[in-house]
């Protein structure tokens, strides 16, 4: 079976007339096609073209399940599984057609060696289908992809292989985490068993999961590297066409897939969603963003995603967790403060709600788990209309770092969680975007410490500036990609290079720029760099320490004093651009120095002077403002859940502390008729004020919503 590239022939083709290589062998015979064809032109009567497609109120239920279990589902009850989820208001679930251990729930005739030994249901997945269909409750399934232990322990040959020769299993540690190649006859074998799915289940949707970009060393991958005139032992020459192919995967399997059905939804999970997956949009019909806090995520992970997909014109789903820490934790609730915070901000950011749950083997639901998302999904229900079809408004957009790195990054840069985290803080609205944005969308651009500037980018930042916009621009950003020089005239600055200091202290004495902080000298802990005016203005000036702490030189514990001696500019502007010599938002990720904050604050309310939304309310509240255009109406979310650190670093939920009188004031452009809380109804007093709404919300009880009606 290795070697054959097999893996790149077209499918029907070879299942009418070759066999089909997929673990425990068997042929695939000419009916498979024939139906695979009946399929396309054939719609069955299960389909419903005006069904809702995207829901509110969704499960993520994991089903990964050993084959040394016995019982599956011998305790299941459609009735009952179905019941519990119409009683905690859950009208969609995604169910298991195949797992990461490689087994399969439903009756496969195709490759019943696959079918889960012990599993007391034809199949269980149909019986799950079936009944929540007759409660409205759609079942969009999931397959496993790059992920699977049998097919891993079967077919070696098709897993992802290192520069070395060596496949990426880990044969002797608990887990199904070797990384199979879709490069290889697994890709054909993905494709007959996708095409049985469909005749034997209604699918409603596909949740395709680990389809990430793994570079690859399999004779597969290597051929097609060589007639493509690439060199396969050249590691950047890997990861480009490990890039190239998993896009050509996701794209031939959707055209696959919308062969069989044109209605279902589809969506490949690679865990984070960002600017990679621009060029690969179409493949997919929303976005799923996965995101467990307490799992390893943390409370920025999800803001920083959401920022990004809504404005890329298709449905986001948000997807957290019932676990108190992340997947397969059975027998544990979060707290349902976590769980509120976590569904009320996908709804304040213009997401639909998921929450993830894992079915226990003998296939009965947890009482206690839909108890919980029960409570807070009977909320998300009454708050669904002021937020159907809602946009986010934004007055600034983010430019994110990731669209900037080179190759497979794994890490999100500081930067970038630093910037989304201080903006939040600030009750900023804004959008995280890229180059590809358009930018008349926004007042003010923020390029966050390390945005590499070409000719394409320096032309738009440029022509944005000329039309009126204004730019925050920090550390490396705006420099040319060889980071020799500024690519950006509109900063009026010179580029010398790598601050000499470090750490050095920004002097904050009066100006614009001291609102809210003290006179003082303030300790920027990161390397800046150091820049001369060409027609800017010093607004903040840096002092130099004695000397840089090393084995020869050093004072005290940490960083040695100022010399209180002038050593470069620290905050420049230019006309409508603000410059800042240390990379701001990488630190305030780190330590979070309120300084910090403040001087990024400032600047963004000297060129941002009628901002969207302004709030009297602690850096700990989350706002952000939509509108329903149809409705004629702006909604404003305010939300204070506090993640508080407990254990080692692990961020829990567990207290509401309500805000109460909660000034707050929105731009408005026109009359407006009424402000009232939402959903309660409760009109709000308010008042016009150079064209803002203003008004007092009596109490943020962790989350409220004010809808703003316009005359």
């Amino acid at each position: 079976m290795a070697g054959d590239g097999f893996g790149r022939r077209d499918f029907l083709r070879v299942a009418a007339s070759a066999p089909v290589l997929g673990v425990g062998g068997g042929a695939a015979s000419a009916q498979l096609a024939q139906g695979v064809v009946a399929a396309q032109n054939e719609r069955p009567s299960w389909f419903r073209a005006d069904a809702p497609v995207m829901r509110f109120r969704q499960v993520h239920l994991d089903y990964h399940t050993s084959e040394k279990i016995l019982g599956i589902g011998a305790d299941f009850d459609p009735e009952a599984f179905a019941a519990t989820l119409q009683k905690a208001r859950v009208n969609s679930i995604t169910c298991f057609g195949r797992c990461h251990h490689g087994l399969i729930y439903f009756d496969s005739e195709k490759h019943p060696e696959r079918v889960h030994p012990h599993m007391k249901q034809k199949s269980l997945l149909m019986e799950q289908i079936e009944a929540c269909h007759k409660r409205d409750i759609r079942v969009p399934i999931y397959l496993t992809i790059q992920w699977d232990y049998l097919t891993a322990q079967r077919e070696p040959q098709w897993l992802t292989v290192d520069e070395k020769g060596a496949s990426r299993q880990e044969l002797y540690t608990p887990g199904f985490y070797g990384n199979l190649c879709v490069n290889t006859p697994y890709r054909d074998f993905l494709k007959v068993h996708i095409a049985e799915l469909f005749e034997k289940v209604p699918v409603d949707g596909l949740f395709l999961d680990i389809v990430q970009i793994r570079e690859c060393s399999c004779p597969w991958c290597r051929r097609a590297m060589i007639a493509k005139n690439m060199d396969p032992s050249n590691a950047a020459q890997r990861r480009d066409y490990a890039g190239t192919m998993i896009y050509d995967f996701k794209r031939e399997m959707t055209a696959f897939i919308r062969g069989l059905s044109k209605d279902c939804t589809i969506f490949y999970n690679a865990g984070h969603i960002g600017p990679k997956h621009r060029p690969v949009k179409d493949a997919y019909t929303h976005w799923e963003l996965e995101s467990l806090p307490s799992g390893g995520w943390g409370y920025m992970d999800f803001p920083l995603k959401a920022r990004y997909t809504r404005g890329l014109d298709i449905d986001t789903l948000g997807m957290t967790g019932k676990f108190h820490t992340s997947w397969g934790d059975f027998h544990s609730l979060k707290n349902q403060p976590a769980l509120e915070y976590e569904c009320f901000q996908m709804l304040a950011l213009n997401a639909k709600c998921s929450v993830g749950d894992q079915l226990h083997p003998r296939g009965v639901l947890d009482a206690a788990a839909y108890d919980l998302i029960g409570k807070v999904y009977t909320q998300v229900e009454a708050k669904e209309p002021w937020c159907a079809g809602a946009r986010g408004l934004a007055d600034i957009g983010v430019l994110t770092p990731e669209e900037f790195l080179g190759g497979e990054a794994r890490r999100i840069p500081d930067s970038a969680f630093g910037a989304v985290r201080m903006l939040t803080e600030l009750a900023t609205q804004f959008d995280v975007i890229d180059s590809q944005f358009d930018f008349s969308r926004y007042k003010l651009i923020v390029l966050p410490d390390e945005i590499p500037v070409n000719d394409a980018l320096r032309e738009k930042l440029e022509e944005f500036v000329g039309a009126g916009g204004s730019l925050i621009v920090s550390h490396e950003s705006g420099l040319n990609p060889a980071k020799t020089a500024f690519n950006l005239p509109s900063l009026g600055l010179e580029y010398v290079g790598e601050a000499v200091f470090s750490p050095d202290f920004l002097v904050v004495q009066g100006g614009e720029m001291a609102r809210g902080l003290s006179p003082a000298e303030y300790v920027m802990y990161q390397k800046g760099a150091e820049v001369r005016l060409r027609g800017a203005q010093e607004l903040v000036k840096t002092n130099v320490p004695y000397f840089n702490r090393t084995w020869e030189h050093f004072c005290s514990h940490r960083h040695t004093p100022s010399e209180f001696k002038y050593g470069y500019p620290g905050v420049t502007r230019n006309g409508r651009v603000i410059y800042f010599m240390h990379p701001v938002f990488a630190q305030y990720q780190q330590n979070a120095p309120r300084w910090v904050k403040q001087l990024v604050g400032n600047a963004i309310e000297a060129l941002l002077p009628q901002p969207l939304v302004r709030v009297k309310a602690p850096s700990s509240a989350m706002v952000a403002l939509n509108e329903q255009a149809a409705a004629r109406r702006l909604v404003l979310h305010l939300l204070h859940y506090i993640p508080e650190r407990r254990g080692q670093a692990f961020d829990v939920i567990e207290d509401v502390i309500p805000l109460h009188n909660v000034e707050a004031s929105v731009l408005v452009d026109g009359a407006v008729r009424a402000v009232r809380l939402a959903p309660q109804g409760t009109v709000l007093p308010h008042r016009m004020e150079g064209g803002r709404a203003v008004f007092t919300v009596p109490q943020v009880n962790g989350h409220q919503m004010v809808s703003i009606e316009r005359g």
